[in-house]
Formats: structure tokens, C-alpha cells, sequence
């Protein structure tokens, strides 16, 4: 698996993988999303993702969303606690296209107040509707609960209140701070010669202003275990238990993937979803997490059940744990769930959007690239004493948060 890379003289990167098929993509990554928002401003960086589609210099909110999809292509954006994103998969013969339409969306959106209050309405629903689905509100609760008073801890949505104050030199004013050109990368997998590549994106982005930020995240270091019970009118009872964990570049991030797929991850065979759904039938979702940031992560098991197998689906929990942090694998246990891994990422790793994105994201944030065959080699190394450690290390009980709904 090869990548080529640049850097234009303004800092912006690229990173693109040579593919013979008919389908590319081709996407801006931003290193900067939710947890660079000051407190008057969340909700912004998601606001932005939506604003820069309703308009530019030289196209109104219909040719803006209408450029791609009148040839086919889709085009789309999501914004994170870290990353801001705005990518597109269209037929290969369209790449100019493509990379003058991001180009235009990222830089010269003129933000229209009538096209922004629209917006504000639609995002509100957006709001409305995760508030009303348990099983989603909680992943950021857990978060907001365990990064208290830390800028990780907010939700990437915002709230009405404050969205509807926003206005369109707030949104300036995020954008000149944020988007520094050396935390910008334009990402490609398609059938396109890099050399061409190249000149089209110093065609369209070169006359970018050189902006160079070299500031730092405030760096989380204050977890405090915690448990928490929310009333909520629902069928289920809804749970978390976690604890914070690596980050990003840890050494340990891979094992704790690893142990992760092995606790509730994909497929029914994990351990967590053979003892509480296939022997109990006390769940009909249990699924473990690990989402890593730059400077720390977050870790957990979230299962939903009905409101009086509660405490027995956390015995059951806490048995798999005592068994997982106590008794080692053998050999072949931890090659089966080595495969396991292998495979769910092989298979994660066909849609190509998802990972040229990701491969990106790592060249941006931290100069590196890691191929399959880097994350396979890592995988293959793991031990069964790392695996044992990582379990206690993350799982142990006197350091697990909780959260319930109930």
C-alpha cells in the first residue's frame, strides 16, 4: 500500500493513493473541531461544517450542493472533538471538479444570514433528535461525566441557546483562529497520476495565505472516578461503566484494540455478547469503545436491558472482566482473536473513503503514515502478558466510571 505525499509552500499537505478503480475520493481534513471551541463558542465548529455549503463568492446554496450530484458524485461533511471534514466519492474523470468545488466551500463561503438562520432550525432538530435516542445521548454524557470541566467534554452539537447567537464573524472568527494552513490536508484515493494531483490542488489552494499555528490543545490530566444515575422515562436502562485511556499514539493502543474487539466488538462471538445475549438473553445490544484523542482517551462497555436486569448484566460484566484481567490467553485464543481484528479492519479498511481519512488524519496530526500491513505486523506482535496488563490497567474496577439511565 503506497502514498504519495506534498506539502505546498503555504503548509497545506496531500496525501493521495493511486487506485485503478472507476469511484475516487477526495476530502479536506481541518485539525480542528470540538475541544478547540472556547465555552461561548459550542457548537461552532459543527455550525461551520453546515455554513460553508450555503453559499460562496460565486455560487449560491443550490450550486454549491447541486456541482457534484448533477454528475453523479456525493458530497458530504461530519465534524469531530479534534477533525472538521468535508470529502466527496465521484467517478474519477471528475477530480478537478471536485477539488475546485472543496476549495471554493472551504474558503470563500460567504455565510448569508437568511441561508445561516435556515441552518440554525435544521441543526436544532438535529439536537432534538439525539436527545430523544438513549443510546446515542449517553456515549456523550459518559464523556461529559469523566472530562468534566475540560473542553473534551462537551458534545460536538452545541446547544439551541447558544446556536442561535451565532453569528457570521463569530463563524469568522473560529475559521482565522482555527484554520491554519498547516493543519489543513487534502486526501485522494483514485485513478489519478500524483503529479496531476499536485497541480491541481496548487492551482486551487496556493493562493491560500500562508498561516502557520503551531498552538497547543489544553492537555486533559484530571479524571476523577465517578458514577452517575439519570431518570430517564425509557423501556431500558441504559448503562456505561469506563474509564479514561490511551491516547492516539500511545505504544499499548493497538492491545487495547485488541482486548476492545475481544470484550463486545464485531460479530456475536465476543465474549461480552455470549454471556449476556446468547446464554441470557438480558441484552439485545452490548458493545465495548475505545476512542483515542491526541492527548488521552476514552475507554468503556455500554449494554441496554430491561430495567430489572440491571445489576445482573453487571455481574456478568464484572465476571468477564475479573476473567480477562486474570487469566492470560492461550496461544490459541489469542491467535483467534488476532484474526478476528485482522479481519474486521480488512474488511472496515474496503470502503476507501473511510481509509484514506484515516490514513490522512495521522500524516496530519503527527507526520506519520501507518499502512495495513504496519497495523497487521503491530497486531501479530501483541502478547498474551501485554494483552493481560492492558486489561488490568483499563478494567480495573476501582478506577471504572459509570453512568445509568434509568
Amino acid at each position: 500500500m503506497k502514498f504519495d505525499t506534498h506539502i505546498l509552500p503555504n503548509g497545506i499537505k496531500i496525501i493521495h493513493q493511486q487506485s485503478q478503480s472507476q469511484v475516487a475520493h477526495c476530502g479536506i481534513i481541518i485539525n480542528a473541531g470540538s475541544r478547540d471551541e472556547l465555552e461561548t463558542q459550542h457548537g461552532i465548529a459543527h455550525f461551520i461544517e453546515h455554513a460553508v455549503f450555503k453559499g460562496t463568492k460565486k455560487r449560491k446554496a443550490y450550486h454549491v450542493i447541486s456541482r457534484l450530484e448533477n454528475v453523479g458524485a456525493e458530497i458530504d461533511a461530519f465534524t469531530t472533538k479534534e477533525n472538521t471534514c468535508v470529502y466527496a466519492s465521484f467517478l474519477y474523470n471528475y477530480y478537478e471538479r471536485t477539488i475546485e468545488l472543496v476549495s471554493d466551500i472551504i474558503f470563500n463561503s460567504t455565510f448569508p444570514e437568511k441561508e445561516l438562520n435556515n441552518e440554525k432550525e435544521v441543526i436544532i432538530e438535529e439536537i432534538n433528535s439525539y436527545r430523544d435516542n438513549p443510546a446515542e445521548l449517553i456515549f456523550d454524557d459518559f464523556e461529559k461525566q469523566i472530562f468534566n470541566g475540560h473542553p473534551l467534554s462537551r458534545d460536538i452539537l452545541g446547544t439551541p441557546e447558544l446556536l442561535k447567537k451565532f453569528t457570521k464573524k463569530d463563524i469568522q472568527s473560529f475559521i482565522n483562529q482555527n484554520y491554519s494552513t498547516n493543519q489543513i490536508i487534502l486526501c485522494s484515493v483514485g485513478n489519478i497520476k500524483f503529479s496531476r494531483l499536485v497541480n491541481l490542488t496548487d492551482k486551487y489552494f496556493s493562493k491560500i495565505p500562508i498561516n502557520i499555528s503551531n498552538s497547543k490543545r489544553l492537555q486533559f490530566n484530571n479524571y476523577k472516578v465517578s458514577g452517575l444515575v439519570v431518570k430517564k422515562k425509557t423501556h431500558q436502562t441504559h448503562c456505561i461503566i469506563g474509564n479514561i485511556a490511551y491516547k492516539e499514539e500511545h505504544k499499548n493502543k493497538m492491545t487495547l484494540e485488541l482486548l476492545n474487539n475481544l470484550l463486545a466488538g464485531s460479530g456475536l462471538s465476543s465474549r461480552l455478547n455470549v454471556a449476556l445475549r446468547e446464554k441470557k438473553g438480558l441484552v439485545y445490544t452490548v458493545e465495548s469503545f475505545y476512542t483515542p484523542y491526541v492527548d488521552t482517551g476514552v475507554s468503556g462497555i455500554y449494554f441496554g436491558t430491561y430495567n430489572g436486569n440491571l445489576n445482573k448484566s453487571l455481574n456478568i460484566i464484572k465476571k468477564e472482566l475479573f476473567n480477562i484481567r486474570n487469566n492470560k490467553l492461550g496461544t490459541l485464543q489469542l491467535h483467534r482473536a488476532k484474526l478476528k481484528l485482522i479481519g474486521s479492519i480488512a474488511i472496515a479498511s474496503e470502503n476507501k473513503s473511510d481509509l484514506i481519512l484515516a490514513v490522512a488524519k495521522s500524516f496530519l496530526q503527527f507526520n506519520k503514515i501507518k499502512t495495513l500491513d504496519d497495523i497487521y505486523s503491530e497486531i501479530q506482535n501483541i502478547t498474551a502478558q501485554q494483552l493481560l496488563s492492558t486489561a488490568n490497567e483499563i478494567y480495573d474496577f476501582d478506577n471504572l466510571s459509570s453512568l445509568t439511565y434509568e
